[in-house]
This record gives structure tokens, C-alpha cells and sequence, in this order.
């Protein structure tokens, strides 16, 4: 199944151009948005998930019309919004319940089988019967995505889903996102760079409601090759210099100090180092060619 955007451009009431003119075409696999917030990820998303229209533009669902066709799209839809609210005193079990029949799932040995494996799958069946009140941020994350999965969906939509999630808790997120298989188009939102490498065979990285780069990080990766400098300063100043002589793409406090990240296709000058590039290098060069050109 793949999802098709074409020409989508939105702008709020207050003047914000959440979209540009956003073209892709997202195929059935895992893919990761990256940006960062403010970028036009949760519009897109919001878009998708036939919450919003946009003012131009069209999206299809293989051939489904997603502007045209909301109640079929959202038959075949899971989606996980960056806020998920709950009914704070219901159990994950009798919400997950209340949850399927709303989705249309009638029949109650079926129903019952499905939210049982949901339960399980997200590792959420000791505690299905406690108020979500009491959940974990991860354990609330875990349980948005099993009510995203209700019904089968085709299309699953995440919206930043591990921001604010200690490191144990994102691991079993990641996890799960990746047991989810094979025959599922699964978008994953997000401004953390180290989910998409993990997780996502396909990638695009969006700011300013802008389309900078669709491909595969392996790819992003490989055209960097040989292209990034390292170097330690130990003063401000120094870092100044560097930053107005050079195309400097990140800074990192190591220790105290700057370590300066330099994209350069043969050495930048004495003291710096080639390091191996990371999918952090593709993204801040690209939002770094954007800020210029804008």
C-alpha cells in the first residue's frame, strides 16, 4: 500500500505556513520523518489522518482519495498523535474495549481475541486492568499503540512517540514499532535522529513545511562519505572563526569543549580530523542549506 502526497501546501489562520508545496511518495514499510519542531510534521500528520485540510494539494491512499474519502481512509488508519489523551480512570482493557467497538468491531469472541493479543504485543497484559492514570509515560505510549493497531489497520501514523521517554522505556517502544511487520505502511514522526536510523529503511527530512531530502539513510550516508572534519576547540572565539570561514554543520560539548563538526570535500585546515559521517551530519547539513537559502 503506498501513500501518495502531491503539491500540499497549508497555512493557518494565523499567518503560519505549516506546508509548502510537500510532495511524497511513502511506500509500504517503515518511514521516518525527521525535522525539527515546528517543521510541519504534525501538520502533515494531522493532514493524513483526515483532521485537517489542507489548502492545496492531494494525497492518496493507493486509490483511495484521503481528502475525499475520510471514512474509508480512517477504517484502514491507526494513529498515535503526539498528545494522546485517555480516560484517566478507565483500565487499558476496558478502553482498548470501548476503543474496538467504536471501530466497528461487533462481535464480542472477536473483539475479545484481538484486545487480548493487543494487551500481550504491547507487554502491557499484567497491567491491563489498572486505571491509566497510573501508567508510565512508556507504558502510555505502548498502550496508544495498541489501540493504533485495532481492527488491522494498513496505514499506522506515530507522532513523535518517544519524545520525553527514558532510555529503557524508548527501547521497548522501538521495539515494538519494529515487530509491528512487514504489511503495514508505518510513518514515524519524529525530531529525534536516532529513532529513524534504527528503525526506518526509508527517510525524509522536512523543515519549514519543506520536502529537503527523501531517501534511504544508507544512501544519505554514503554521499557524506569522506566529507566530515572533526576538531576540538577550547575557546569561544575559536569556535566563531570557525564558524564564519567554515560550513561548521553541529557543535558538541565533549568534556567542556567544542567538538566541531565541519562538512568539507578535503581538509578544512590544520588540527581536523576525518570521522565516519552519522545520520545527525545528513540531517543538520540539510536543515543547515536551508537556513541559508532562506
Amino acid at each position: 500500500m503506498a501513500l501518495t502526497i502531491q503539491g500540499l501546501s497549508k497555512t493557518y489562520p494565523n499567518g503560519v505556513k505549516a506546508l509548502r508545496n510537500l510532495s511524497l511518495t511513502i511506500g509500504n514499510q517503515m518511514f521516518g520523518l525527521l525535522g525539527p519542531n515546528g517543521a510541519g510534521k504534525s501538520s502533515l500528520m494531522r493532514t493524513v489522518a483526515t483532521l485537517q485540510d489542507p489548502d492545496t494539494g492531494t494525497i492518496f491512499l493507493d486509490s483511495l482519495d484521503v481528502l475525499k474519502e475520510k471514512d474509508a481512509v480512517r477504517k484502514v488508519l491507526g494513529y498515535l498523535p503526539q498528545e494522546f489523551g485517555v480516560y484517566p480512570k478507565m483500565s487499558a482493557l476496558d478502553m482498548l474495549q470501548h476503543l474496538a467497538v467504536m471501530k466497528g468491531i461487533t462481535n464480542k469472541t472477536e473483539r475479545n481475541q484481538m484486545v487480548d493479543a493487543l494487551l500481550n504485543q504491547t507487554n502491557l497484559w499484567d497491567a491491563r486492568k489498572k486505571a491509566l492514570s497510573t501508567y508510565s509515560g512508556g507504558m502510555k505510549q505502548r498502550f496508544g499503540i495498541a489501540q493504533a493497531l485495532l481492527a488491522n489497520p494498513k496505514l499506522i501514523i506515530v507522532d513523535e512517540p518517544t519524545a520525553g521517554l527514558d532510555p529503557a522505556e524508548r527501547n521497548r517502544f522501538l521495539n515494538l514499532l519494529s515487530s509491528i511487520g512487514s504489511n503495514v505502511t508505518v510513518i514515524l514522526s519524529t525530531h529525534i535522529v536516532e529513532d529513524v536510523r534504527e528503525l526506518c529503511p526509508r527517510m525524509a527530512i522536512i523543515a519549514n513545511g519543506e520536502l529537503l531530502l527523501e531517501g534511504s539513510p544508507a544512501e544519505a550516508l554514503y554521499e557524506l562519505k569522506g566529507k566530515i572534519w572533526s576538531r576540538v576547540v577550547s575557546t569561544d572565539e575559536e569556535l566563531r572563526a570557525l564558524e564564519a570561514s567554515l560550513n561548521v554543520i553541529s557543535t558538541h560539548l565533549v568534556g567542556g569543549l567544542h567538538e566541531v563538526r565541519i562538512y568539507a570535500d578535503s581538509s578544512p585546515g590544520e588540527g581536523f580530523t576525518p570521522v565516519d559521517s552519522g545520520l545527525e551530519d545528513v540531517y543538520f547539513l540539510n536543515l543547515g542549506r536551508q537556513t541559508k537559502t532562506n
